[in-house]
């Protein structure tokens, strides 16, 4: 009985950033179903949820809605994410401030504390978009406690990056102690309703 880990992963970041776009491409490249093509893909309102598999483990995605009163429900999802994955539109530096603000409103909540972070430089398909290391001096993130994090650059229209983003992502989620709080407490859950 060899069952696969479950990783409940979400992925914010401000409205047009690529979150949508990041999801479908995730879709496509780890199973054999074709992805939305970016120019179907809608604003989100609410949560688009997909499931792959990754190196032995499974991942559930939920993308939430970027849109300013929209942001107010992902605090929803907090609680039993074992990451998170921000993605930022590296082409739109007038957005940065308005990410960066959400990001750390997003840091700051203790129930998503521990939860391993990676922000992701999207649209580095577009001539204008700013490295990762750019991005993170501008960004500036102090105060992270131990969680991990790294800033990498993707390209969710053509797929750049996406493989080894997840790599990572999958790397510290097997050893975070997020994951393993996250673990007692549904073995918990799971003998007190029997």
């Amino acid at each position: 009985m060899f069952s696969k880990t479950e990783f409940h992963v979400l992925i914010l970041g401000i409205d047009k950033a690529g979150k949508t776009t990041l999801l479908e491409k995730l879709k496509s490249q780890y199973s054999n179903l074709e992805g939305l093509p970016p120019d179907r893909i809608v604003p989100t309102v609410g949560l688009n949820i997909g499931r792959v598999e990754a190196s032995n483990t499974k991942l559930v995605f939920w993308d939430l809605g970027g849109q300013p009163g929209l942001r107010s429900i992902w605090e929803k999802y907090y609680e039993e994410a074992h990451a998170v994955i921000f993605v930022v539109d590296a082409a739109s530096p007038s957005r940065f401030e308005d990410s960066k603000s959400a990001l750390e409103k997003v840091l700051r909540h203790e129930d998503l504390q521990g939860a391993p972070l990676l922000i992701l430089a999207n649209k580095q398909d577009l001539a204008d978009a700013v490295s990762a290391e750019e991005l993170a001096r501008y960004l500036d993130l102090k105060k992270l406690d131990e969680r991990a994090y790294t800033f990498l650059a993707v390209s969710a229209y053509d797929g750049l990056g996406i493989k080894e983003s997840v790599n990572w992502l999958v790397d510290v989620m097997e050893r975070s102690k997020r994951t393993e709080m996250l673990q007692i407490r549904a073995a918990g859950a799971n003998l007190s309703s029997t």
